[in-house]
């Protein structure tokens, strides 16, 4: 086949970037050609995300790539889950949407339990209980009366709104879709019964769509904009969801670990898996490519890490993470351990002074240097991998022999051989580009040029190479470990 170039655009809770994907049919080659910042921004009434000028970013993006090579001729976008924006009758925003860390879901999970049985709740959605879903968005907003819930007319998570506002198409893809805890996925469609038992109106509802799904081509005020039209593609539009489609594994009984922001560390399923013990364990079920479910727990991830540098670099603005690395490489191993997961480290706040909070209310040696606080971190994160895995194993009733991590934390090399070490595991990691290279050959596949999730990561393994980390067996990973258990309140 002749060489075919997609767009793939990737919103991260971090940065966003667009990269330029060359399919010749049996590889692809990546090339980015737009990049950008991006992060909440600060309201009096709380922290929102700046969708005009991501969406600005985003055409930016196309514009880029028209000047850059031969015009692609599809794009598609991912972007994080769990948040939404609200459109009025007219097809305009009711707010800038919310960023998942405001403060406004607080308290949300334990009053959507009070209305409706924690098991009840998870027999209906499959979705772990964390405070940022958009279910708990939208149960604030009923409980404080918020005016832009009585106005809204149409409920669209965040890449939904950007192909909205690309294409004209209101549709929510679903692999996004069931990140809000607001979907049925046993009954194919919205929780309707539930939402309408926490009094959060069901006909702002859109249609679902399947991954790989073609949109239609750009608006025109849109294709003059960016000079040309061309095709929108929903992708797996949930940035996990295309990463975890670019895992190069050949074995099916595979676990992963998407690491960036946050760490998705989990399995693939064909069937969610919605019983007891997933909700005791607090595991979740995510739609995936291909008809899968992502059967998966979240960790914190290099969230951690990304809010210590921010603030050691109002210091040192120069301050790069291969720094951090070395800093952290030259600290003493197993000092002070914290469990990523406490509700303490989930907002921007000052990480470094938070974590030596947690080491000295738990009556552990408080980290002192950058690389004192950095090894905790990557240490911890390891451990609550395995802890993680573990649990993993049992609902799954197998071992796991390989993790492969991919996204951005695979480049990581502490961490990673950190987790081989941890886990007791053999540990593949890449490619980095996971998400970019899943959205891309989504958007193959959906045009026909591939026909299935076999053949997706046959490509995939024909065009990176993975690093692989070997375990390295030490009793003080066992005394660690332990200790962390410790932590979480086990024996």
């Amino acid at each position: 086949m002749a060489t075919l170039r997609l767009l793939a655009v990737d919103l991260g809770a971090e940065s966003g970037r667009c990269m330029a994907g060359d399919f010749d049919g049996e590889r692809v080659t990546l090339s980015e050609v737009h990049r950008f910042p991006n992060g909440p921004v600060a309201l009096p009434d709380g922290l929102h995300w700046d969708v005009l000028r991501l969406f600005e970013e985003l055409k930016a993006g196309i514009r880029r790539a028209r000047r850059l090579g031969p015009p692609p001729a599809a794009v598609g976008l991912d972007t994080w889950g769990v948040d939404f924006a609200l459109l009025d009758r007219r097809g305009g925003l009711v707010h800038n949407p919310y960023h998942y860390r405001d403060r406004r879901t607080e308290g949300m999970v334990e009053e959507a339990c009070r209305r409706v049985p924690r098991e009840e709740i998870f027999a209906h959605t499959g979705i772990q209980f964390m405070p940022i879903n958009a279910l708990y968005q939208l149960l604030a907003m009923v409980v404080h009366r918020d005016p832009g819930l009585e106005i809204a007319a149409t409920f669209l998570m965040i890449p939904d709104l950007f192909a909205y506002w690309l294409t004209g198409e209101v549709a929510c893809e679903f692999t996004d879709a069931t990140t809000s805890q607001c979907y049925d996925p046993r009954a194919r469609g919205w929780a309707t019964a539930l939402l309408e038992r926490l009094g959060i109106p069901t006909h702002i509802f859109p249609r679902v769509i399947p991954p790989a799904t073609v949109l239609g081509p750009l608006r025109p005020v849109v294709a003059d904009e960016v000079g040309g039209t061309l095709q929108v593609i929903a992708p797996a539009t949930h940035d996990t969801a295309s990463a975890v489609a670019a895992v190069p594994a050949e074995d099916p009984d595979f676990a992963y670990i998407s690491s960036g922001t946050w760490s998705l560390v989990g399995a693939e399923l064909p069937h969610p898996l919605i019983t007891p013990e997933s909700l005791a364990a607090n595991f979740t079920n995510e739609g995936g490519l291909g008809g899968t479910f992502r059967f998966l727990r979240n960790v914190m991830g290099l969230w951690l890490l990304q809010e210590c540098r921010r603030r050691w670099a109002q210091e040192e603005e120069s301050l790069t993470y291969e720094r951090l690395a070395e800093e952290a490489a030259s600290a003493p191993p197993f000092g002070a351990l914290i469990d990523p997961d406490e509700e303490r480290f989930l907002r921007p706040t000052d990480m470094p002074a938070r974590i030596r909070e947690y080491c000295r209310e738990t009556g552990q040696r408080v980290p002192q240097s950058r690389g004192e606080v950095v090894r905790c971190v990557l240490e911890s994160l390891a451990l609550k991998y395995r802890w993680v895995i573990e649990r993993l194993d049992r609902l799954l009733g197998r071992r796991t022999h390989v993790v492969h991590v991919v996204g951005g934390g695979s480049q990581n090399a502490m961490l990673c051989q950190f987790t081989a070490d941890a886990t007791g595991r053999l540990v593949r990691a890449g490619p980095a580009e996971a998400t970019s290279l899943g959205n891309i050959l989504a958007q193959a596949w959906a045009l026909g040029h591939l026909s299935s999730l076999r053949d997706l990561r046959a490509v995939v393994r024909r065009s990176v190479k993975e690093a692989v980390y070997e375990p390295r067996s030490s009793e003080e990973w066992e005394e660690a470990y332990a200790r962390l258990r410790r932590l979480l309140g086990e024996a």
